[in-house]
C-alpha cells in the first residue's frame, strides 16, 4: 500500500479513527498559548488538517482559519465541515500563503510526516516564511529516544451496522532519522471482515535535535504534552508541545 493510500481509502472513517481525540481541548489550549506568546492576530493555518476538526474549532473561536493537506478526499470532507475556510492541496514541506499568518498549528504529531530531516527543515523554513513577526508555530512531537516499540493505542467505534477497531503505534530501530507509524484498521460488517495495515515512514528526532533545527528562526518553549495545563516540559516524558515564536 502506498504511504497515503490508507488515508484515501479510509477518509470516510477518519473521524471515527480519531474519535477519542479531544479536539476542543487541543484547540483551546493552543489559543491560550497564542494569547501568552503570540502577536494577538487571528490569521491561522493548520498543517495536515485532515478532515478539518481543528480548523472548525478555530473558526468558531473567531480566527480567520485555513488548512492544508496532501490528501484531496480529506480536504473534501474538511470543506463540508468548514465551508467558510480556505483549504488547499499542498505539501507542508513546501507551501505558500497569500498573506502573513499569526498562528500555524500542526496537531497529532503530524510534523513527523515530513519523513526526513531535509524535509523537516523545509517544513520549518516554509512556516517561518509564512508567519508574520511575532507569529507562533505550535506543534506536538515525540522524542525518538523515548519510543516504546511495544506500546500501541487502540479503540473501537460503531458505525451504522459496522464495528471498527483502530490501532496505532510508533516503531524506532534505535538508529538514524527514520521511524515508523504503524496503523491497523479492522472492519466487521454484514459483508464480512476487512483489514487495512500500513507502516508509514516518519522522521525521527530527539528533542535536542529539534530545538537545534528551530533555534535559528524561532524563540522556542517546550511544554508538557498536557492540553489542560500549560507547564514546562519535565525533561523526562517522550511527548511535548513546541511553541515557536518567529524572530
Amino acid at each position: 500500500m502506498s504511504h497515503n493510500a490508507i488515508y484515501t481509502d479510509l477518509s470516510g472513517y477518519y473521524d471515527l479513527m480519531c474519535a477519542d481525540i479531544d479536539y476542543q481541548a487541543q484547540g483551546q489550549c493552543v489559543q491560550r498559548i497564542h494569547q501568552l506568546f503570540g502577536n494577538g492576530g487571528k490569521r491561522h493555518l493548520d498543517l495536515a488538517c485532515g478532515t478539518g476538526p481543528h480548523v472548525r474549532h478555530f473558526l468558531d473561536a473567531g480566527f480567520q482559519s485555513s488548512g492544508l493537506d496532501i490528501n484531496q478526499p480529506m480536504l473534501d470532507l474538511a470543506q463540508q465541515r468548514c465551508p467558510e475556510a480556505t483549504l488547499s492541496l499542498q505539501d507542508m514541506c513546501g507551501f505558500q500563503v497569500d498573506q502573513p499568518l499569526d498562528l500555524v498549528t500542526c496537531f497529532l504529531y503530524s510534523i513527523h510526516y515530513s519523513g526526513s530531516i531535509e524535509r523537516l527543515r523545509a517544513c520549518l523554513d516554509s512556516v517561518h516564511a509564512a508567519l508574520a513577526d511575532g507569529g507562533v508555530f505550535c506543534f506536538n512531537a515525540v522524542d525518538k529516544r523515548r519510543i516504546d516499540n511495544r506500546a500501541w493505542v487502540s479503540h473501537n467505534a460503531g458505525h451504522v451496522d459496522e464495528l471498527l477497531s483502530f490501532s496505532s503505534g510508533w516503531y524506532y530501530s534505535g538508529e538514524g532519522a527514520s521511524q515508523l507509524l504503524k496503523l491497523r484498521v479492522e472492519r466487521m460488517g454484514s459483508d464480512g471482515r476487512q483489514v487495512w495495515s500500513d507502516e508509514h515512514p516518519m522522521v525521527a528526532v530527539c528533542f535536542a535535535e529539534l530545538q537545534e533545527l528551530l533555534q535559528t528562526g524561532f524563540e522556542v518553549q517546550v511544554l508538557e504534552h498536557d492540553y489542560e495545563r500549560i507547564l514546562p516540559w519535565d525533561q523526562a516524558s517522550g511527548n511535548a508541545l513546541f511553541v515557536c515564536v518567529k524572530r
